[in-house]
């Protein structure tokens, strides 16, 4: 696929001018993906609608929907003997309670690894066999995948010492939760197409049909 079609200027201002032309009324559209709120201010969408479109980010980044009693239970994890916590990077400076983080704990003493994946963690655990090794996951249904792919390798091989604590959250009720705090009113959703492929459209209908709020 020839992606720079998607970074034509002249068709990026087509559509700002043809969006302009029709929004009669004020609309509120909610993006959920962080990767979605990354793009959309790295090429300066909001400059280019009309002030009648309003952009409001979600809760799309799987580390900011980690709350302070996760990496409590994390911390306790790795401040016990002979414990390795592995963890990806971006982890590692999330303050919890108190001003404590894992980085923090590492500075102190604790064996906390950042890893890329989690079957780097698997082969963490694998090169140390007397060790408890547990794998810190996060994020949304996308990662959730390659957790149980590590999960399931660990069982095949027979490593016993490889642990998860997940903390892995859910899209569908994160949004509805969204929608029942009534704190914002919403015209639309521009929902995590990479969370649809894994867990299908159906998942989203509850959006129009119990809310009124398309999502697209």
């Amino acid at each position: 696929m020839d992606l720079q079609r998607f970074r034509d200027p002249e068709a990026a201002r087509a559509l700002a001018e043809a969006i302009a032309a029709r929004s009669a009324r004020p609309v509120r559209l909610m993006e959920f993906c962080g990767g979605h709120t990354h793009a959309i201010l790295r090429f300066g969408i909001p400059d280019l609608l009309p002030p009648t479109v309003e952009l409001l980010s979600g809760p799309g980044c799987p580390v900011c929907v980690t709350s302070p009693a996760d990496l409590g239970r994390a911390l306790a994890l790795a401040s016990l003997p002979g414990m390795i916590l592995t963890t990806f990077g971006d982890m590692m400076r999330v303050p919890a309670d108190r001003g404590r983080s894992l980085a923090r704990a590492k500075a102190e003493g604790a064996d906390v690894r950042i890893v890329y994946s989690p079957l780097d963690a698997l082969e963490v655990a694998r090169q140390n066999p007397g060790r408890p090794v547990v794998f810190l996951g996060v994020g949304f249904e996308t990662t959730a995948p390659m957790v149980a792919s590590a999960i399931l390798a660990a069982e095949a091989e027979g490593i016993p010492n490889f642990y998860v604590l997940s903390t892995h959250k859910l899209t569908p009720p994160a949004t509805r939760a969204i929608l029942d705090a009534g704190e914002v009113s919403l015209s639309g959703i521009i929902g995590p197409g990479h969370v649809t492929t894994v867990i299908g459209l159906r998942a989203w209908e509850f959006l129009p049909e119990e809310y009124g709020v398309p999502c697209a």
